[in-house]
């Protein structure tokens, strides 16, 4: 669009060789003008469409291993919610077998009472006897 206006405005002007000189270099310097301004817009461009994959393979790149992270961090939870399920399971079994524990030792104490006991009995039954025996004694 700016060609056409350089070629119109060289064609209205028209005249004398230093005019068309001048509008030549006019021309000239337009013409250079736009191909700078649309190499450094296809440079732009390019740019910006480089700066676009760069971005995009940089986001993958970190997605990935965020992706990665929150797979391992489910599979952790997971591990963390079986562990504890079987942590609360083996506290139920260990409350058991204490109780059951608790429970044997109290009758082996009651045995060895018993046991105490019944020795006490025999020890004052024997003195007893004993007693008896020298009141009766001939």
């Amino acid at each position: 669009m700016e060609k056409e206006k350089v070629i119109k405005s060289s064609e209205i002007i028209g005249g004398s060789g230093l005019e068309s000189s001048l509008i030549q270099l006019i021309q000239d310097h337009n013409l250079t003008i736009i191909k700078a301004r649309e190499q450094a817009d296809k440079a732009k461009k390019d740019s910006l469409k480089s700066s676009i994959r760069v971005l995009d393979l940089l986001v993958d790149t970190v997605n990935g291993g965020v992706q990665e992270t929150f797979v391992n961090q489910k599979r952790i939870e997971h591990e963390i919610r079986a562990l504890t399920a079987k942590t609360i399971k083996f506290t139920k079994q260990t409350d058991q077998w204490l109780t059951a524990s608790h429970a044997i030792n109290s009758a082996l104490k009651n045995i060895g009472d018993f046991e105490n006991w019944m020795k006490t009995m025999d020890y004052d039954c024997k003195i007893i006897n004993a007693a008896i025996r020298n009141i009766y004694k001939p």
